[in-house]
């Protein structure tokens, strides 16, 4: 397997309720531990009570700061990771962390727009406030479905008059219509981050501006498990232990329930910490990283599955 990410101790020191769904966690650095500055737009790889590597976008001031403030949303359909801090990650509980990383980060630009969806408010959130501070010009569109469900609503409403709330109670002809920011390309830079359709739609109305423009930040990757997957079973080459993967489990998370420690990072099939060789069998590979000559002899275990039979790993 690809060498693992170097991890820190944070310890929760406070966690908050921002709506139903989605708490606040500021974590502090152990002793021996250095916090890194960090730029708008960065995030974390933050392993969760279950095991499971979940990355969460930073929320607070990244320049010196003595703490991490990240916000998780509680999934309906949680893999473990979500689920796990909501319920797991109560004050004084030690967490291991990865340095910060940014593939979000603003660049020079005459001015931008910011949109954020749900719990896609907080890296946009950051980029806000910086640019607020900065003195750049910038607008921000925040779409939630009530008022209720937005997170950091007081926050974003003291950013200034060029912040617009956007509530569709879940009514699909209420959604917001970006059409106006987009018909005409402009100078600026777009950044978007929320749920998959809040993503679809901002990449259909910019289809026209120039690439490079409309930047995206999404942690879903891929698809780990769907609704025609069956079943099936992978043995590790080294000790010859046979795993049984059911229907709705992911090979990972199926050695990790069964005890047996891997190295993982994404989760989500776009990092290839988890890469291992594959000895027998045919995979179905849903990954974003191997190219096609590597598709026959390794495998991401966090997303990819048997294609037919079994499979043997280089575990």
């Amino acid at each position: 397997m690809t060498e693992a990410a170097i991890t820190y101790p944070f310890k929760v020191i406070a966690r908050s309720d921002l709506t139903p769904s989605i708490v606040e966690f500021t974590l502090a650095p152990q002793e021996g531990v250095e916090t890194e500055s960090f730029q708008p737009g960065s995030h974390i790889t933050v392993e969760t009570p279950s095991g499971a590597m979940r990355r969460y976008s930073l929320v607070n001031d990244g320049d010196f700061p003595e703490n991490l403030v990240i916000a998780v949303k509680r999934e309906p359909q949680s893999r473990g990771g979500s689920q796990s801090m909501h319920e797991g990650a109560q004050p004084g509980r030690i967490l291991n962390i990865g340095a910060p990383e940014n593939s979000f980060a603003l660049v020079p630009a005459q001015k931008y727009l910011l949109i954020a969806g749900g719990i896609g408010i907080t890296p946009i959130l950051a980029m806000a406030r910086h640019l607020k501070a900065e003195g750049k010009a910038f607008e921000l569109i925040y779409c939630t479905r009530t008022a209720e469900d937005t997170a950091y609503l007081e926050e974003v409403r003291a950013l200034g008059p060029k912040v617009t709330v956007h509530h569709d109670n879940g009514d699909l002809s209420r959604l917001y219509d970006f059409w106006d920011h987009f018909e005409t390309p402009d100078a600026g830079h777009v950044y978007c981050c929320g749920p998959a359709p809040l993503m679809e739609e901002i990449k259909s109305v910019s289809g026209h501006w120039t690439e490079g423009r409309v930047h995206f930040e999404d942690f879903k990757g891929v698809d780990v498990v769907r609704a025609d997957d069956t079943a099936f079973q992978v043995t590790l080459e080294a000790t010859g232990q046979t795993i049984a993967v059911p229907a709705d489990r992911s090979i990972l998370e199926a050695l990790r329930d069964a005890g047996i420690q891997t190295t993982s990072s994404c989760e989500s099939g776009t990092c290839g910490t988890c890469r291992c060789r594959l000895i027998a069998g045919q995979a179905d590979h849903r990954d974003m990283v191997l190219m096609d000559e590597e598709k026959a002899s390794q495998i991401m275990i966090c997303v990819s599955r048997a294609k037919t039979g079994d499979l043997t790993i280089a575990l």
